[in-house]
């Protein structure tokens, strides 16, 4: 029992985790609320932070290089002994459509979105005892139509890696899962004042996802409170994926019903 007046232990404290794409928007508020919580967060990225945070141990590295995670898990098996949880966050966009999309730049797509967080998972899962937890971090691209094929086939194939890793590592206690976010207020995401107001449309709960949206669940997967959930897909997108496209067709009743208040909506 804790004394009067103590601190309450964060829910990651005494955790190794590494987090990739760190100094990413997303990233940065993802690190900044593990280091909240306790945990020793290791934050990676192909640059130096311009804002360092405070409680994240931040280093350089190219999520597609293996002899670069290699490295890595040597020095953290010297430092830490283990490591306790991964979040594998970074990622590159992509919007070249299909007529346009070349060898090389799937390639690349795929080396940094699927590849990485492949290397990530062989390189640290040795590190992991029983408890450890990894978070994949997808798209509902990845569970949908999404029109640039190259992002989209990085983000299905995400999906896949996530589900295979939970079966692998489920013998050792090691948790696998996926979190697929929305439309998420990120540079990353910029797109025009008229396809934004398309896109918030599309979303049930009127209004685009922030990194503050994403942050919470990813320290709960980390965490002990999820210690039997594993091989989970969990969409964070105000609801968009949820109505396979039907929320328009939704509108579009609602209103002619409220017009001519005779009409009857019909399925």
């Amino acid at each position: 029992m804790l004394a009067r007046g103590a601190l309450k232990p964060g829910r990651l404290s005494r955790k190794v985790v590494v987090l990739t794409g760190a100094c990413g928007a997303q990233g940065a508020v993802e690190a900044r609320a593990l280091a909240a919580e306790g945990a020793t967060v290791i934050g990676l990225d192909v640059r130096e932070p311009e804002d360092p945070i405070d409680g994240v141990d931040h280093r350089v590295l190219d999520v597609a290089d293996a002899a670069a995670w290699s490295s890595l898990a040597g020095a953290l098996r010297e430092q830490h002994e283990t490591v306790h949880g991964l979040v594998n966050n970074a990622a590159i966009t992509s919007r070249a459509r299909l007529g346009e999309l070349s060898a090389e730049h799937i390639e690349r797509v795929l080396a940094i979105n699927v590849t990485g967080p492949l290397l990530a998972i062989q390189a640290l899962s040795p590190l992991m005892t029983d408890g450890g937890s990894i978070v994949n971090v997808s798209s509902i691209a990845g569970s949908t139509g999404h029109f640039p094929p190259a992002y989209t086939a990085s983000k299905w194939a995400l999906r896949g890696v996530s589900r295979a890793a939970s079966v692998e590592l489920g013998r050792l206690g090691i948790r696998v899962n996926t979190i697929l976010p929305g439309v998420i207020e990120t540079p990353m995401a910029q797109t025009p004042a008229a396809l934004t107001a398309l896109l918030t449309d599309e979303i049930p709960l009127a209004r685009r996802g922030a990194a503050q949206d994403i942050a919470p669940l990813v320290t709960f997967l980390l965490s002990d409170e999820s210690a039997w959930i594993s091989g989970a897909e969990i969409a964070v997108d105000g609801g968009q994926a949820g109505h396979g496209g039907m929320k328009r067709l939704s509108d579009a009743l609602r209103i002619a019903t409220t017009t001519n208040p005779d009409q009857q909506e019909r399925p």
